[in-house]
C-alpha cells in the first residue's frame, strides 16, 4: 500500500474515465447519472493533500461515484415535480374563490339544518363521533347504551344528513360516497 495523493486520484479518473463509466452505468442503469456522479467525483478530488493507503485507487473512485449517485437520487426523489409546484403555486387562487366560499357557507347552513332535525341522542352520538373523535365504547358508555347502538344511531344520522345534503352515503367512514337511493 502506498500514500496516495488526491492529485493522482484525479489523474488515476481521468485515466480510467471510459471504463468507470461504463461500469457505473450498468451498476445505475443510467449513463447520464453515471457521467453525473464521475464529473462531482473529479471535482471533489481538486483539493491538495493526501488521501491515505490505498490498496485500489479505482475501486475508490467507483465507490465514491457510486455514492454520490445515492445522493442524487434520494435528492431527485424529495424535489416536487413541475405539476406539483404549479398546483401549489395556484392553491390560494382556488382557496379565495368567492362562489366557492358561498357554496361553502350554505353547504355548512344545510348541515347545520339537517343536525337539528337528528334526534337530541343521536344528533350528540353524532357530534362526539365526528367532532370530538371519540371512540364508540365511551360514547356508549357516556349515553348508557351498547357500542351497537352508538353504531347505528351514527349510522342514521350519516344516512339523513346524506340524504339532506343530496350526498352519497360513505361506505366506511374514510371511504368514497356511495351514490344516494333513487326511491
Amino acid at each position: 500500500m502506498t500514500e496516495v495523493s488526491w492529485m493522482a486520484l484525479s489523474a488515476i479518473l481521468v485515466d480510467r474515465y471510459s471504463d468507470l463509466k461504463a461500469r457505473l452505468a450498468r451498476r445505475l442503469g443510467a449513463t447520464e447519472l453515471a457521467a453525473e456522479a464521475l464529473q462531482e467525483t473529479w471535482l471533489r478530488l481538486q483539493r491538495p493533500g493526501y488521501v491515505g493507503a490505498l490498496q485500489r485507487p479505482d475501486a475508490y473512485l467507483f465507490r465514491v461515484a457510486l455514492n454520490i449517485a445515492a445522493d442524487h437520487r434520494v435528492a431527485e426523489r424529495r424535489r416536487l415535480a413541475l405539476s406539483e409546484v404549479e398546483a401549489l403555486r395556484h392553491a390560494d387562487d382556488d382557496e379565495l374563490d368567492p362562489e366557492r366560499i358561498i357554496a361553502s357557507r350554505a353547504e355548512i347552513a344545510a348541515l347545520a339544518d339537517a343536525l337539528d332535525e337528528l334526534p337530541q341522542r343521536r344528533r350528540a352520538i353524532f357530534l362526539a363521533a365526528r367532532l370530538d373523535e371519540l371512540p364508540h365504547k365511551i360514547i356508549a358508555e357516556r349515553h348508557g347504551v351498547s357500542t351497537r347502538l352508538v353504531e347505528r344511531e351514527l349510522k342514521l344520522a350519516l344516512e339523513h344528513c346524506s340524504e339532506r345534503l343530496g350526498r352519497g352515503m360513505p361506505a366506511r367512514f374514510g371511504a368514497p360516497p356511495r351514490e344516494p337511493s333513487k326511491e
